[in-house]
């Protein structure tokens, strides 16, 4: 089987870096005309994806504006993933789980296991019960060829207190990078196991080279520019997936394929 790194180093290549966020937020969906239901949740889901999936590396539904609506808005997630699959893209379903022993595994099981509906190419992962508590995800990634992306160096302000806690190795968010480089090491072209690592942090003092990609949610609309990827990442940028949400998704059905080519050609530029 093809690695997770390999098939993203592969997408970006040939689609661009840009990772499109499909985040129904209730405004959003009164935006686009939508009432706040399964039917306005579903229409709005499939209408970004056959505009974005045929186009970006990457798509990454957010789990919980779809888990709000019950069975019936997983159904429409399950079907979200699959369009967007058909269509070629990668999808990175932004849950972030974290929990120990068999039910690590069943998260893992649920997203990462092909056999599974909910199946997906890679997700989001917390490693803040210890970065050990995510070897089921980790151990059934690699079964199966998927990723996992776990949180580093988040944007949120209230994330410093935990990631930018010292440790004897460092600060938290040191120590979650470096368990990454060490998964990662010698992968080629690209490693399967990424950091989440936000688009309006201050990164000076961290080592964010870990072999493998890094999502670096908040640019755009949560003010991350291409000149602070540029500052954050260095000559590391082209491991770099920038995600938009609202950024993208606030243009319309009408405007929404044009936006995400106009931000991919950015940070085509971004990457030389």
């Amino acid at each position: 089987m093809t690695t997770f790194g390999a098939r993203l180093h592969a997408a970006v290549r040939t689609r661009g870096p840009l990772c499109a966020g499909i985040d129904p937020h209730p405004g959003l969906l009164r935006a686009w005309g939508l009432d706040d239901d399964v039917a306005g949740l579903e229409r709005f889901a499939l209408t970004a994806a056959a505009a974005l999936a045929p186009r970006v590396a990457v798509v990454k539904p957010q789990s919980a504006f779809y888990e709000r609506f019950g069975s019936r808005g997983i159904a429409v997630l399950e079907r979200l993933v699959t369009a967007c699959r058909e269509a070629g893209s990668l999808v990175l379903l932004d849950v972030k789980r974290g929990d120990i022993g068999s039910t690590s595994q069943a998260y893992a099981d649920a997203y990462l296991d092909p056999s599974s509906p909910m199946a997906v190419d890679a997700i989001t992962a917390s490693p803040y019960l210890g970065f050990g508590s995510l070897d089921p995800m980790l151990d059934t990634a690699r079964k199966h060829a998927a990723g996992v992306f776990v949180l580093a160096l988040t944007s949120n302000p209230e994330g410093q207190e935990v990631q930018g806690a010292r440790t004897s190795g460092g600060t938290v968010a040191d120590v979650v990078l470096d368990h990454l480089r060490h998964l990662n090491d010698g992968e080629v072209p690209l490693g399967s196991f990424g950091a989440v690592v936000g688009a309006t942090i201050d990164g000076a003092g961290h080592d964010l080279d870990i072999n493998g990609p890094v999502l670096a949610p908040g640019f755009g609309a949560q003010g991350g520019t291409v000149a602070d990827l540029q500052r954050i990442f260095g000559s590391g940028v082209r491991r770099v997936l920038p995600s938009s949400a609202r950024e993208l998704l606030r243009e319309g059905p009408a405007g929404l394929a044009d936006a995400a080519d106009r931000l991919n050609e950015q940070l085509r530029e971004l990457g030389g």
